[in-house]
């Protein structure tokens, strides 16, 4: 257990990523044009009106004041209201997190589900048409813009086939599986192809690795050594890869979540930006941070779980 006393002060090292993060997207959001209030109100509200509603959030204050004001709240659990909603911001964002989550574990699963036997058989088959076909397949993927994905999914398999919905959410476990499909696939298909190679040339590398000649030597076959002792020791960067990319794919739900008119976080936040709804847009922002942060505290125990020499 010793190898995983960094986590009694990995969690230390979130304070100040937060509050730097806070701060940047408090400035960038209170640095956009227009007026939250008069954007609110409409152009028909008169001087008096707008000017009690900023005095009623806080809005009327130098911006060093708002975020004290900030500060101080968050600490106290105090998010603030929605401007746009008229509601606390912690029950805005608490009711989009479920399909955030739901679609960011569902695009990761498929894109593992992908990509590990692809990278299998390509290894096993190197310089055959199966290893070139595979090759072939991550190198376009690539190149593939997700938003773009998403589109020509959409019009193939919602709009020609009819096959899944174009938008949404559902209600059940079933229906979400099936909502949500296409923006899984989406994101699974601009995330396999990197796993994919980054898997298969773990794999190659490790064909010539000298526990590989000794199992050989004690007559295991190619199979057995290639799941039992070569997959374990290459899956290592590949996991390191997919906790950066699914990072990535936190902040990347802004994209697909428009493209799919999915009720997540990423939908909100861009609602929220033209809005100027200043205290969802900090929440949000917030709760990507913490996020990412905790992905990548979970690579590191999955780092330090699967091989026993790293010490962190």
């Amino acid at each position: 257990m010793e190898r995983f006393r960094f986590l009694l002060f990995r969690p230390l090292q979130l304070i100040p990523v937060l509050f730097g993060i806070s701060l940047v997207s408090f400035v960038l959001v209170q640095s956009i044009p227009g007026d939250p209030v008069k954007i609110l109100l409409g152009p028909r509200a008169t001087p008096e009106v707008v000017a009690a509603t900023k005095a009623k959030f806080g809005l009327d204050q130098p911006i060093h004041v708002q975020y004290a004001r900030f500060l101080v709240n968050l600490t106290e659990g105090e998010f603030g209201r929605s401007l746009l909603y008229k509601v606390q911001v912690f029950e805005v964002v608490t009711a989009r997190l479920p399909a955030t989550v739901f679609l960011v574990v569902y695009g990761v699963v498929f894109a593992v589900a992908v990509a590990f036997p692809l990278a299998i058989v390509a290894a096993w088959w190197r310089g055959g048409w199966p290893d070139h076909a595979i090759r072939v397949f991550s190198t376009f993927g690539l190149g593939l813009p997700v938003f773009w994905l998403g589109i020509m999914l959409m019009i193939l398999l919602s709009v020609e086939l009819d096959l899944f919905p174009v938008s949404g959410y559902g209600e059940t476990f079933i229906e979400r599986l099936h909502h949500l499909f296409l923006p899984a696939l989406s994101i699974a298909l601009a995330l396999s192809p990197i796993l994919i190679r980054n898997l298969r040339a773990g794999l190659i590398a490790e064909q010539s690795a000298d526990y590989v000649t000794a199992a050989r030597a004690r007559g295991l076959g190619r199979r057995a050594i290639l799941l039992r002792h070569i997959l374990p020791n290459a899956i290592l960067p590949t996991v390191q890869l997919l906790g950066v990319n699914v990072g990535w794919l936190i902040g990347g739900t802004v994209v697909i979540e428009s493209v799919f008119a999915v009720p997540g976080l990423g939908q909100l936040m861009v609602s929220s930006i033209f809005a100027r709804d200043y205290m969802v847009v900090q929440l949000v922002t917030l709760v990507f941070a913490v996020a990412i942060v905790a992905t990548n505290l979970l690579v590191d125990v999955a780092t330090v779980a699967l091989d026993p020499r790293i010490d962190l």
